[in-house]
Parts: structure tokens; C-alpha cells; sequence
């Protein structure tokens, strides 16, 4: 009987983990890097072990530090979450080596299917040998054999980008995973993402736990996923089980996995198996009525499974919160996250809270909201007014992004496929401000400047106050008079600091107001307050490239240096983010003038990393 658990992992999973582990009366260990010294997941736990060191191969990486962790607690088992060691077959035997129970499959199950390529091979398939690959088998993806969540992946659609992206791939799969192997496959264009969740015990039992959706992904990581998958054929549907229990028998499998297909034509096609827990897996457990964090454990205590496996009772959306910016491609965001409230009636697992800080070290990810009812459509509806109305003052996110895709055709629909944002990315995040906000804020700003000295008893120009939102700039006006301030064309109910009310065309409207420093949360609209008198010394020499994030370079092109003759288009420097690469590419032909990038580097958003100057 399982009496203390380590979770060797952070953030929401580790929170997540805990909240069962209270639940079932088991102590709680959290591990931590100096950098998430003071994180939720190491506030919630009853006990916590410092890992010296920030970055992910430093800490959460290092198996050998775990162990030692576990033991000097007195924990008597490790949950692995998911990322980081979660797949990592020597982990789990350094678990079990160390006298400690492994709440995952067996070690060599995770050998087994971990590796992408032995998966394939396994279910009578066979990735492309990258040397073989001719244009006839473009496009194709490049995927990192050891790990998810969209790391290691690049789409090639000419040949000539393959060693190139081979290259990014390995680098980024290197830094994730703590292993490089990538492999080549297929890419098929405009199929749905589809995946089963299994459950297996020792006594030879599987249930497959219904279908999941997971079609909507930015960088082929997942934003959007709904059980069941809608409208998928009965005969697909029992094919997919088949597969997945053939795929899970195979390796005799332990504890909760998901086996992932791309279905296209009407057909199935085989992708991995994730031999963890999946970061979707709310949806599964809102629909089927189950704890599967409590059956790994479960599980790994050696209870059977129940010969019968529950039935699914209506549908369940999960949306992925990020700080991100979906407009700049996807830039990883960072800053204080000064406010995070939720509506009643949704989940919600997160590892953040209200003044937590979000560094680059780690996954921009900050919480999964989740929506549960009877009907897909209800569900869906749910979830997009739930997102509507969380507050979020801090760092930039996708949660605009998210309430648009619940709310479009394909997707109400259930049209939608892997390709959703490609085609609608741009409408999607268009600019779409409140006209009202920056009056709101301004009027906010201006409560009780007005008592002395404000108003004048003569006609004077109206107070003008400057913000910036989403890239643009606008004005707001207004003037003190007698029975308080006003604008044109709207009515002025109430301006305090923290509401105004104005009245719209005989509409009432409130305004929420939250302010830090320069940056003020008018509802769901961040505007940033703009000083009267521009710096002039924050211009910057034409074709310069500034960090589009904080983070850390990486790599330099070969042979990178000032004076160096550039191409449009060309990568020239690597930046990691949040365990992802970006690269910075030459913005046109011309000669390299400045390069104050250097390998090592930490750099803040908006730092010059090199200046190309035009021909």
C-alpha cells in the first residue's frame, strides 16, 4: 500500500497528481528547480526537495537526483506525470532498483513504444530512412523518436529544407528529451488527430476508454480536445479499439496510456503510443466518471481492474491556456501573472496562481480548462463562456484564440481537422479591441483628479490619454464637468477606479478595471498606457532583429559574423524559449552590420540580436 508519492514533475501535472494523492490519503512529495522555488505545485504538496539548478536538464531531467530525492523523503513511489522523464525506460528501472514503486507501465513496455521507430515496427509499420526520401514522398515530417507534445517536429515540403530541419529537430529533441533520435514519416495534410485511452492492470484486463479529438494544434502540440471524438463511423470507432488494446497487449502493458491515430479517407493510420499519462486525459475522466490517476495507482498497488469497464455519459471539452502570443507566431510570453480566476462550473487544473511569475525555463502552458455536459453542443458553448470570462491580467495569451476557435463553423460543426489553424490563423487573431476600453480606462485613471483644480468654469480641450492594444494605438477623450466627467456619444453612469458604467445607445455596459504600472485590464482587453512624449531613443536602425522573446541563443549560422552577405529568409541565429527554438531569419538580402548575439547569451524581449542592412 502506496503511503508517500513523489511526483517527478511540475507545474499543473504535479498538481493535478497531488489533488488525488490528498484525496486518497497519500502524502505528497514535490521536487523543484531554484527557479520554481516558490511554485504552486511546492505550495500544495506536503513536503518539497530542492534540485539545484534552473533548466530542465539540471533538474527535471536528472533521474539520479530524483531517486535520491524520493528516498531522503521517505517516499515509497514516483508518478512521473507526463514530459520530461515520464518515458524514460532507465528511470523507471533506477525507480524500481531504488526499492520504490513505479506508478507506469513496466520498463520495458516504455522501450517498447517510447521510441517512435519501435512502435512502428512493432505494429507492422516503418518510418522513411531520411537519406531515401525523394520529392514524391513530400511533404513529410520529421519527428523526435523520445518524446511529444510537439517537440523534435518540422514539416518539410521541399527537399531542399530537409537537412535543415533535421538538424532543428534533433537539436530541440536533444534539449526536451535528453535524446536527438528523430525519424521521417508521411505527413498527411487535413486528417484528425484521434487517440484512445487505455487502461491496463496486471491480471491481464484492458479497458479502452472512448475516443478523444485532439485535431486543433499550433506546432503539432495540442490546444483544443473533446471526448468523444464526434462523428466518427461505428466501424472506425471499433477499429480504433482494436488497434489500441492490439497495441497495448502487445507490450504488456500496465496503467493508464493513449495510443494515437491520424484518420484520413475513412481510415486509421497508426501514429505511437504514449506509454504515460496524457495531458488531455480531464476529458476522458469527465465522460467515463473516473479518477485515472487513482486507477494508476491503483494499479501499481496490483488491484484488478473491474472485468467491466464504465460507460461513457456525455461530452467534454478541454482548452489549453498559453502564454502566448498566437499573432507573432506563437512567441512564448513571460512576466507576472498578477490575476487567474475562473468562472464557477468548468475545471480547471493549473500550476499557477495569482502573482506567480512565468520564466522561460519551462512549457508556456498555465492551465487546462475543462467543460463537461450532456451535449457536445452545450459543452462547447460551456467552455467558450467560461474562457470569456476568465480573468487574466498579466503576460499575453491565447485565450482570445481559444473562445474564437470553440465558436467557429468548422468547429461547432465538428469540421475540423489538423490544418485548422493554418487556414484560419489570421482571421483568427485579428485585432479586435472594445472600442470602449481605453475611455473605460482612462476615466479610471482620472477618479478624484478632478475634486481640485480639475474642472473650469470656462469651455477648456478635452483630457487625452494614449494606449496601445494588440499593435495599435488609440486615443481616449474626456472632459470634467460640473456633475462629473463625460465623453462624447456615450453617457458616463460611473467612473471609479476599479468600474465604470457607461451607457452605449441606451445599453449599459461595465467596465472592469485592473492596473499594473503601465499596463491596464479593462475586462478581457489588456491595453498598455502610453507616456505623452515618445522616447526617441527607442527607435532602432533599420533591419535590425530584436528577441521576439526572452530566452537564451543557442546556435549562430556557420561561419556567422559582421560583414558576413545574407540571403532573405536565411536562419541566421537560434533562440530556445520555454524548450522550444525559434529561429531568427535574415528579414532580406543584404550585409550583416552588427551581430551582439554570442551563443549563451540570455536575452530579454526586444534585446538587438544583429542588424541586416538592405542592399
Amino acid at each position: 500500500m502506496i503511503s508517500t508519492l513523489l511526483v517527478a514533475n511540475r507545474g499543473e501535472i504535479a498538481c493535478r497528481i497531488f489533488r488525488t494523492g490528498a484525496d486518497l490519503g497519500i502524502r505528497t512529495v514535490a521536487i523543484h528547480s531554484d527557479a520554481d522555488e516558490g511554485a504552486l505545485h511546492t505550495r500544495v504538496a506536503d513536503t518539497a526537495v530542492r534540485l539545484p539548478g534552473a533548466a530542465p536538464a539540471e533538474t527535471y531531467l536528472r533521474g539520479d537526483l530524483i531517486v535520491k530525492a524520493a528516498l531522503a523523503a521517505g517516499a515509497d513511489a514516483v508518478h512521473p506525470g507526463y514530459g520530461f522523464l515520464s518515458e524514460n525506460a532507465d528511470f523507471a528501472r533506477a525507480v524500481r532498483d531504488a526499492g520504490l514503486v513505479w506508478i507506469g507501465p513496466p520498463p520495458e513496455a516504455i522501450e517498447a513504444m517510447a521510441s517512435k521507430t519501435r512502435a512502428k515496427e512493432l505494429m507492422g509499420l516503418a518510418p522513411l530512412d531520411a537519406q531515401d526520401v525523394t520529392a514524391a514522398d513530400l511533404p513529410v515530417l520529421v519527428k523526435a523518436a523520445a518524446g511529444g507534445g510537439g517537440r523534435g517536429m518540422r514539416v518539410v515540403r521541399d527537399l531542399a529544407e530537409l537537412p535543415g530541419a533535421l538538424e532543428d529537430a534533433r537539436a530541440e529533441a536533444a534539449s526536451a528529451f535528453g535524446d536527438g533520435e528523430v525519424f521521417v514519416e508521411p505527413y498527411l495534410e487535413n486528417g484528425r488527430h484521434v487517440e484512445v485511452q487505455v487502461l491496463a492492470d496486471t491480471h491481464g484486463t484492458v479497458w479502452t476508454l472512448g475516443t478523444r479529438d485532439c485535431s486543433l494544434q499550433r506546432r503539432h502540440q495540442k490546444v483544443i480536445e473533446e471526448a468523444p471524438a464526434p462523428g466518427l463511423p461505428p466501424a472506425l470507432t471499433e477499429q480504433l479499439y482494436a488497434l489500441a488494446e492490439r497495441a497495448t497487449r502487445a507490450v504488456s502493458y500496465e496503467g493508464a496510456g493513449t495510443v494515437e491515430f491520424l484518420v484520413a479517407d475513412g481510415r486509421a493510420h497508426f501514429l505511437e503510443m504514449n506509454t504515460r499519462l496524457q495531458v488531455e486525459h480531464p476529458v476522458t475522466e469527465a465522460v467515463f466518471g473516473v479518477d485515472l490517476v487513482a486507477e494508476q495507482i491503483r494499479v501499481a498497488e496490483g488491484h484488478a481492474l473491474p472485468a467491466e469497464q464504465p460507460a461513457p455519459r456525455g461530452h467534454a471539452v478541454e482548452a489549453r491556456l498559453y502564454a502566448e502570443d498566437p499573432a507573432r507566431g506563437w512567441a512564448p510570453q513571460t512576466g507576472t501573472l498578477h490575476r487567474f480566476t475562473v468562472p464557477a462550473g468548468v475545471r480547471l487544473d493549473t500550476g499557477c496562481a495569482d502573482g506567480d511569475t512565468i520564466g522561460v525555463h519551462y512549457d508556456p502552458m498555465l492551465a487546462k480548462v475543462i467543460a463537461y455536459a450532456p451535449t457536445r453542443t452545450e459543452a462547447v458553448r460551456r467552455l467558450a463562456g467560461a474562457l470569456e470570462r476568465t480573468a487574466l491580467h498579466g503576460p499575453v495569451t491565447n485565450r482570445d484564440l481559444l473562445v474564437r476557435s470553440l465558436r467557429h463553423p468548422e468547429f461547432t460543426e465538428a469540421r475540423m481537422d489538423t490544418g485548422f489553424y493554418d487556414r484560419h490563423l489570421t482571421a483568427l487573431t485579428e485585432p479586435a479591441p472594445d472600442p470602449y476600453a481605453p475611455l473605460a480606462a482612462a476615466l479610471a485613471d482620472a477618479h478624484g483628479r478632478s475634486r481640485f483644480g480639475g474642472w473650469r468654469n470656462v469651455p477648456s480641450g478635452p483630457q487625452v490619454k494614449r494606449y496601445e492594444t494588440a499593435g495599435e494605438e488609440h486615443e481616449a477623450a474626456y472632459r470634467h464637468t460640473r456633475t462629473g466627467p463625460a465623453a462624447d456619444g456615450v453617457r458616463v453612469v460611473h467612473a471609479g477606479p476599479d468600474l465604470v458604467v457607461l451607457e452605449v445607445d441606451g445599453m449599459r455596459r461595465k467596465f472592469e478595471i485592473a492596473r499594473y504600472g503601465d499596463r491596464v485590464h479593462v475586462n478581457a482587453t489588456a491595453l498598455t498606457a502610453l507616456p505623452r512624449f515618445p522616447d526617441p531613443t527607442a527607435e532602432h536602425a533599420p533591419g535590425s532583429l530584436l528577441a521576439p522573446m526572452p530566452g537564451t541563443v543557442v546556435r549562430l549560422a556557420e561561419g556567422l559574423t559582421e560583414g558576413a552577405e545574407v540571403k532573405a529568409g536565411q536562419p541566421l541565429i537560434w533562440l530556445e524559449a520555454m524548450k522550444m527554438e525559434h529561429r531568427i531569419t535574415a528579414p532580406t538580402d543584404g550585409t550583416l552590420t552588427a551581430l551582439p548575439a554570442a551563443v549563451g547569451r540570455q536575452v530579454e524581449m526586444g534585446t538587438l540580436l544583429a542588424v541586416v542592412e538592405s542592399k
